[in-house]
């Protein structure tokens, strides 16, 4: 594996190096050599975080991960990664394995695209104007994990969600 490593507002010690080489080196069995992986630790109000994003074709496998302590933070990332690495090699097995009922013939047919992607449905509604803090109520009182709104204070389009914690993300346009 080649990794990248790089650090925001933190040095990269060789502790650290070490520690992501043994740990996700644990994960090698699961990729081919020449896979990048690219690792970035940062420190934000004192919580050690770690961002592990490993591309594959047709799939990008990421995870990050905080905590107080950086070593913690890398041992929490590992098992977020291993448990979605087993469930997309399991996503492939059960693929392969139903495979075997369908004819050959089928997957030599031209007309059909696997990558295609396919809108099943389609919403309208009225986009009213509303403070970001009365969106995270409109969400919550769907049931919903995000809510599109107005935002009254700048007139545009914005985007509330749920993140961990219990807390809320706000996506504005950049322009």
């Amino acid at each position: 594996m080649n990794y990248i490593i790089s650090g925001k507002n933190i040095e990269v010690t060789e502790g650290l190096k070490s520690a992501i080489y043994d740990k996700i080196g644990r994960l090698e069995k699961f990729f081919v050599d020449d896979t990048d992986v690219q690792i970035t630790f940062s420190v934000e109000k004192e919580r050690q975080k770690i961002e592990v994003t490993i591309p594959m074709k047709g799939h990008i496998i990421r995870a990050e991960q905080s905590s107080d302590d950086m070593y913690v933070s890398i041992d929490m990332v590992v098992e977020v990664i291993e448990r979605q690495v087993t469930k997309y090699k399991k996503k492939i097995v059960d693929k392969e394995q139903n495979a075997a009922y369908i004819q050959n013939d089928f997957f030599n047919l031209d007309d059909v695209d696997d990558e295609e992607i396919k809108i099943i449905r389609s919403k309208r509604f009225a986009v009213k104007p509303m403070y970001p803090e009365d969106a995270c109520i409109q969400m919550e009182l769907l049931g919903h994990n995000f809510y599109v709104f107005r935002n009254a204070e700048t007139e545009e389009v914005n985007v509330v969600y749920k993140r961990k914690g219990n807390t809320y993300g706000l996506i504005e346009p950049e322009f």
